[in-house]
C-alpha cells in the first residue's frame, strides 16, 4: 500500500475528541511517549517514513521501468537532462537543475512542436516516487481537459535532475502560451508521494517565482488528481485571458474542487 493510501489510524485508548483530531491528519500529534522517548510504534513509523523520503530523493527516474513501456509509448514520452551530471551534483547545485543541457535542447526542439497552447513537462524534482505515483493519473486528465477547451497540447517530455526554473528554458525554446511543470515535491515524513504543478505564461529567461503559479500537495490525502486537473485547466484559461501569470493572477477554484483534505501540509513544494 502506498503512503498516500495508508489510512490515518489513531492509537487506541485516546478520548473520543483526541482520537477524532488524530484521524484528521497524518501529522504526529498527541503521539504519546514512553518516559522521555517516543513509543516503539511511533519510532518505527518515523524510521519507515524517513527511509521512504530518502529513497524518493535519491531515486533515479527511468521511464519504462517506472511507468511501463505501453504507457510511455502511448504518450510518446521521452526524457532529457539538465546541466546537472548526476543526482549528487543535482542536490548540491540547484542552479544546474534550472537549465537544460545542450543535448536536451536539441532533442526537445526536434521532437516537440513550437507555439502550442499548453506544454506539459514532467520533472523528477525531489521525489521520483511522487512523479511515478501521480503523473500517470494526472496527465490523461490534463490532456482531456486541455483538448476539450479547444487548445493545442504539446508533446510531453520528462526532465531528469529538474528544478522549477527549467520552465524558463522550455519557454525560450518552444514558445508555448503556458508551460505546466509537474514535479516531485520535497518529501516529508507524512508522504513522499506529493506532486506540485507549476504554471507560467510564456516563461522566459530571468523569470522568477513571482511569474509562476503553484498547485501543491497533489496526492491521495491532499488534493486529488481530479481536482488538480480542473484547477490547472482553469488557471490556464485565466492566464490566456489575462496574458500573464504569477502574482497578478488570483486563482478562482472551479466548482466542486478542494484546496486539500488535510489540516496541515504533508510536504513542501519543490525546491527552486
Amino acid at each position: 500500500m502506498s503512503d498516500s493510501e495508508r489510512p490515518v489510524v489513531p492509537p487506541t485508548g485516546l478520548p473520543a475528541t483526541l482520537a477524532a483530531i488524530r484521524a484528521r491528519t497524518p501529522a504526529r500529534i498527541l503521539a504519546g511517549r514512553a518516559g522521555t522517548s517516543y513509543t516503539t510504534a511511533t519510532q518505527l513509523d518515523l524510521r519507515r517514513d524517513h527511509a521512504a523520503a530518502l529513497d524518493a530523493v535519491h531515486a533515479e527516474l527511468a521511464l519504462e521501468s517506472d511507468f511501463g513501456r505501453e504507457w510511455v509509448e502511448q504518450w510518446r514520452l521521452f526524457d532529457v537532462q539538465t546541466q546537472a551530471r548526476d543526482k549528487a551534483e543535482y542536490l548540491m547545485r540547484p542552479d544546474l537543475g534550472r537549465r537544460l543541457d545542450a543535448a536536451a535542447r536539441s532533442v526537445v526542439a526536434a521532437n516537440c512542436p513550437a507555439g502550442t497552447d499548453v506544454q506539459v513537462v514532467i520533472g523528477d524534482g525531489l521525489s521520483v516516487a511522487a512523479v511515478v505515483r501521480q503523473v500517470p493519473l494526472l496527465l490523461p486528465l490534463l490532456d482531456q481537459g486541455i483538448r476539450a477547451s479547444g487548445w493545442t497540447f504539446g508533446r510531453p517530455f520528462a526532465v531528469r535532475y529538474c528544478r522549477v526554473g527549467v520552465l524558463n528554458d522550455v519557454g525560450d525554446l518552444l514558445d508555448p502560451l503556458v508551460v505546466v511543470l509537474l514535479i516531485g515535491e520535497r518529501p516529508g515524513l507524512a508522504t513522499a508521494e506529493s506532486l506540485s504543478a507549476y504554471l507560467a505564461y510564456r516563461p522566459r529567461k530571468g523569470h522568477t517565482d513571482a511569474n509562476r503559479n503553484l498547485i501543491s500537495n497533489i496526492h491521495g490525502r491532499g488534493i486529488p488528481v481530479e481536482d488538480a486537473a480542473r484547477r490547472i485547466v482553469s488557471l490556464v484559461q485565466t492566464m490566456r485571458e489575462n496574458q500573464v501569470s504569477g502574482v497578478s493572477v488570483k486563482e478562482e477554484l472551479p466548482a466542486g474542487t478542494t484546496t486539500g483534505k488535510l489540516l496541515t501540509p504533508t510536504s513542501a513544494p519543490a525546491e527552486r
